[in-house]
């Protein structure tokens, strides 16, 4: 039995959140549509899809995150794929969940210390994100459009099983909140991840733009008002990270994570250019664990080698 993730936040070690699931999955020869990314990924590959959460799993991930950020009506709409919306977002659940009960068991009936970095507990994340069809978001739906969709989405998930749901690259204040609501009225915990990058003055905003610049400290101050569970700095440079959370932390009281990005995006596909090194990266993580973050992992260009070296650096602390 998995133990209630409310009681896992108050213990004193962060939590071991997986890394890049859709780049990931590229990565290993998936392809990657020009409208919805990943989002048919669980449709055409379900069993790489679910190889690569339970290779998380393996490396110390104790929550994965569904193949389900790109996975919105009006995405797979884009894709010539709207009537697969149901089926796709259950879909991704269940391979979810088929490799926590494939890793539980692996674990179990190991013999040998091939586990050792296996958690006791995993959750299963649905994550929800604003992604707009195609390079540059101009097929985005209306606000009210979107809260239809993500009130879809939050209820297929949440029917199909997930622990939490996990707002992803929230990066304005109107579209953040309405998201906000739709997940908050399944009453489940709702995860808050926000994406952002320093201007050359210096200042941190949000990133990528849906419209006008907007302050990464105001935005997150104004939806965390709003609601949520843990509020986290995700999809953005490792370089900006420390100050982000630094931010989060003064305007928010909550428990706060960082899961930051490495290489860049050209649609559909991910570049690996200057990816960090796995040692590295646990280096910098330890860094966000040190400032008080509760939760760290890995967004796209961050692979399991990252998530291995992250959980035996933090299992070195613990220790």
């Amino acid at each position: 039995m998995v133990k209630p993730l409310s009681e896992r936040l108050e213990e004193c070690r962060p939590i071991l959140l997986d890394g890049a699931t859709g780049t990931e999955l590229q990565r290993r020869g998936v392809p990657m549509d020009g409208a919805a990314w990943c989002g048919l990924a669980v449709a055409s590959h379900p069993e790489i899809v679910r190889q690569v959460h339970l290779d998380y799993i393996q490396a110390g991930a104790e929550v994965i995150i569904t193949n389900t950020f790109a996975s919105g009506r009006h995405l797979l709409r884009a894709a010539g794929a709207e009537y697969l919306t149901e089926s796709i977002n259950r879909q991704a659940v269940l391979e979810a969940r088929q490799a926590r009960d494939e890793a539980a068991e692996a674990k179990a009936g190991a013999e040998e210390s091939g586990w050792e970095l296996a958690p006791e507990d995993v959750w299963i994340a649905g994550s929800i994100s604003p992604m707009a069809a195609g390079a540059d978001g101009s097929s985005r739906p209306s606000l009210r459009d979107m809260g239809a969709v993500f009130t879809e989405q939050a209820e297929l998930l949440a029917a199909s099983g997930v622990d939490l749901l996990l707002l992803e690259m929230m990066r304005d204040i109107d579209c953040s909140c309405v998201a906000l609501d739709a997940a908050s009225a399944t009453g489940l915990p709702v995860w808050v991840g926000f994406s952002c990058k320093r201007t050359q003055e210096g200042r941190l905003v949000m990133d990528p733009a849906i419209g006008d610049e907007i302050d990464f400290e105001a935005c997150v101050a104004a939806v965390m008002a709003h609601g949520g569970t843990l509020a986290a700095v995700m999809h953005s440079d490792v370089n900006v990270i420390g100050d982000a959370l630094s931010v989060i932390q003064t305007v928010w009281d909550g428990p706060a994570g960082a899961y930051p990005e490495s290489g860049y995006f050209e649609m559909p596909n991910w570049h690996f250019v200057d990816i960090i090194q796995p040692q590295s990266f646990a280096d910098e993580a330890q860094k966000w664990v040190e400032q008080g973050a509760k939760l760290v992992g890995g967004c796209c260009g961050i692979g399991v080698a990252h998530i291995r070296a992250l959980s035996g650096r933090l299992r070195q602390t613990d220790g």
